[in-house]
């Protein structure tokens, strides 16, 4: 690393780094993909916004959703696990890559254990198994009753700080360096002072996250702005499937609540937990075969219907009874801590809860070994379009796909730099510290919920434009702040134009005035790049047309 080298006023880079590759995110894909990539022999950096231990993957409460030999009831199978996926992504999932990914779940399963991860015990020595929405079997194994994540999490920081992984905690990816040819060859960052800095590395993995902030409410961290898929974008590559954002059904609800609201875990439901309205009525009675364990997008929407006709005069959130749920407190630990702060007794009332923004199923496109479209970038995790979740997400099959696409990230760097496919870092600039359009992140907040989140139409998805276009302004990335409102802005912008050209209802893309699936038109994801002047276009073979 040098020292400062140019002043700030020309907001032109103040220090450098190198390294083989660069992760940013510590979630389950990055520290897996760096924790490889070291054993591999490469030298690695790991970039965080935050602490290293911070992010997504910590909060996720459910489970792991894998078939382990010897681990798994009778008659289930990966061949299983594949279906119940395709069905939950309703027609968009790559087959392939579904099942590549989940055949490889036992193994990737099996190295976290090995490296300290304790999952629950079950009976005669076997692992304990939950079952969850969409789920055809018990197959979620679990941590710490409703600490899935947060174990996960845990023993990846310990393994990378065990092997002394350079982590550089809050500073934040702005932007690609890339060649005259376009590859990808390091990224410009902040520090936690807003100093410019660029990083050079032949291999960039992008390893980010999600987008939950676009939203008002949300089950995601502040964190969580969608930097990676407006990094990916920018970079040049494309993205898919951003039109599907999952609403997981069951937060728990407070008056008013904004931000990361506690998530009540859909392993509740699998225990025998029921939904119930105002009125004390069943809310999946009669929706789908398989009732409160019907898949997310099912649920959300079957909640947001009912909600629509106020019973018991209430239209803002249902309950969750889990009365009949043995042990609650012991199972469920996380949840019954956060009901308890509000006043709640799960052994005795019924969960106020609603939904809330929870998972992007789209996202940079990129095949099961990371690899996307433009040389030097690689994308894991939720950032990803993996074709593995398609129109909606298979339950707990998030944390599984971060373990085994961030590992398969690694080797395919270790490969492709082995071949000599990556460019020469000397020969990349960093773009220019210019001026970007941001919005205003309440109002953008404020027009996603109301108008971009389920149940959307023609209208509304028009008026959440034109909202963005009234308070975004162009302005310079002087802090983290400006980043991630830059990054959401640029994020909402291509998540509405795919929202509006697609005229129909399939998976968790509702729309009131489009209320059938269309096969013919519309089973089919829907391709997002930038022009020349940064604004997204869908890219389709069908369509290409500039978004206002």
């Amino acid at each position: 690393m040098t020292g400062p080298v140019i002043d700030e006023q020309t907001k032109t880079a103040c220090w450098e780094a190198r390294a083989d590759l660069v992760v940013l995110g510590t979630g389950v894909a990055g520290l897996t993909a760096a924790i490889r990539a070291q054993e591999l022999g490469l030298r690695v950096l790991v970039v965080t916004k935050a602490a290293v231990e911070d992010g997504n993957t910590r909060w996720a409460q459910g489970g792991v959703a894998v078939v382990m030999e010897d681990q798994h009831d009778e008659g289930d199978s990966v061949a299983r696990h594949v279906d119940d996926t395709l069905i939950a992504g309703a027609g968009l999932c790559d087959a392939d890559a579904v099942a590549a990914i989940l055949a490889d779940g036992p193994r990737a399963v099996s190295w976290l254990r090995s490296v300290g991860a304790r999952f629950d015990p079950g009976a005669s020595g076997l692992l304990a198994r939950t079952r969850e929405g969409g789920h055809s079997a018990f197959r979620v194994i679990h941590a710490g009753g409703d600490a899935t994540g947060a174990e996960v999490e845990r023993t990846l920081v310990a393994e990378a700080t065990g092997r002394r992984l350079p982590v550089l905690e809050r500073h934040i990816a702005v932007d690609a360096l890339r060649t005259p040819r376009g590859d990808v060859a390091g990224v410009t960052v902040l520090d936690p002072e807003g100093r410019p800095g660029v990083l050079r590395a032949p291999a960039v993995l992008l390893a980010t996250g999600g987008m939950g902030q676009l939203y008002q409410a949300t089950s995601n961290p502040e964190i969580a702005t969608g930097d990676g898929v407006a990094l990916g974008l920018r970079a040049g590559a494309v993205a898919a499937d951003l039109e599907f954002v999952q609403f997981h059904p069951t937060v728990l609800y407070t008056p008013g609540a904004r931000g990361r609201c506690p998530l009540v875990t859909e392993a509740v439901r699998g225990e025998g937990a029921v939904l119930v309205d105002g009125a004390g009525a069943s809310v999946m009675q009669g929706v789908h075969p398989l009732g409160d364990l019907a898949p997310r997008d099912v649920v959300s929407g079957a909640i947001t219907r009912r909600l629509a006709s106020a019973p018991g005069g209430i239209d803002d959130h249902v309950f969750l009874d889990a009365t009949g749920v043995p042990g609650f407190a012991k199972r469920f630990p996380t949840v019954f801590a956060a009901c308890r702060a509000i006043g709640v007794d799960p052994a005795r009332d019924p969960i106020p809860v609603t939904p809330a923004a929870h998972f992007a199923c789209g996202g940079i496109v990129a095949g099961t070994d990371g690899r996307t479209g433009v040389a030097g970038l690689y994308a894991a995790g939720e950032v990803a379009r993996t074709g593995l979740h398609g129109a909606n997400r298979l339950a707990s099959n998030s944390l599984l796909e971060g373990l085994v696409t961030g590992r398969a990230a690694a080797e395919a760097v270790a490969a492709d730099l082995a071949a000599g496919l990556l460019a020469d870092p000397k020969q990349a600039s960093a773009p220019a510290w210019g001026r970007v359009r941001m919005a205003e992140r309440d109002a953008l907040q404020r027009a996603m919920s109301r108008y971009a989140a389920i149940g959307r139409d023609a209208e509304g998805l028009a008026v959440a434009g034109a909202v963005l276009d009234l308070s975004t302004s162009d302005g310079p990335l002087r802090t983290h702040a400006d980043v991630e409102n830059a990054s959401l802005t640029l994020v909402a912008q291509a998540l509405l134009a795919a929202a509006a050209r697609r005229t129909e209802s399939r998976g968790c893309h509702v729309r009131a005035d489009h209320p059938g699936r269309d096969d013919v038109t519309w089973q089919r994801s829907q391709l997002i790049r930038l022009n020349p002047s940064g604004q997204p276009v869908l890219a389709d073979p069908v369509c290409t047309e500039e978004v206002a």
